[in-house]
């Protein structure tokens, strides 16, 4: 991570950030495990920093059983009494209930179209948006397909997936490409 590289100015803040940046951030993710993993923690940032989100990312790991949500999908009671507890995760009674059922439903969507990466890469056919962003201030918070696409997966039974979450996500996973056009990772 080099600090002459030009980045995103939303990732100058720290170098948990820049690294977040640098190796994950906009890159096309079309593994249904990484999928899920991404769905599991922009859940859980609604209403706090995604920094805090990063900073307890392997205590999110650890909680929800590697985001296998095979396992998750068959959490009940007892193992959101024993997430409250936990201290390294945010606890949230709603977004812990979300976590269970996002991952029925995403294995639902699996179902029907053979993996979650088919459905939510449908979308936009299969190839990443590329925005043409110079500044942060220019990126939405939502667009009219993150609208779409939440809609779409409430009606799936989806929970806590609103637009804003949803754009994160497409953010995070590559869906489009929001680094802005100065940036070294505009490939």
């Amino acid at each position: 991570m080099t600090a002459s590289k030009n980045r995103c100015a939303w990732c100058e803040k720290d170098d948990l950030y820049r690294k977040y940046h640098d190796e994950e951030w906009g890159n096309p993710v079309f593994d249904d495990h990484k999928l899920f993993e991404f769905l599991i923690l922009e859940t859980f940032q609604a209403g706090v920093s995604w920094h805090l989100i990063l900073k307890k990312r392997e205590n999110f790991r650890k909680a929800f059983l590697d985001f296998d949500y095979k396992q998750v999908a068959h959490f009940g009671d007892y193992e959101v009494q024993e997430l409250m507890k936990d201290a390294g995760i945010i606890r949230n009674t709603l977004k812990i209930k979300s976590a269970i059922a996002n991952a029925k439903a995403f294995i639902k969507i699996q179902e029907e179209f053979g993996s979650f990466s088919n459905f939510i890469w449908g979308y936009v056919d299969g190839k990443p948006i590329m925005n043409q962003y110079t500044a942060l201030s220019e990126v939405p918070a939502f667009t009219p397909l993150a609208e779409k696409i939440s809609k779409d997966l409430k009606k799936r039974a989806f929970k806590f997936i609103g637009p804003t979450t949803m754009y994160a996500h497409m953010q995070a996973t590559g869906m489009v490409n929001d680094h802005v056009v100065s940036c070294w990772k505009r490939n």
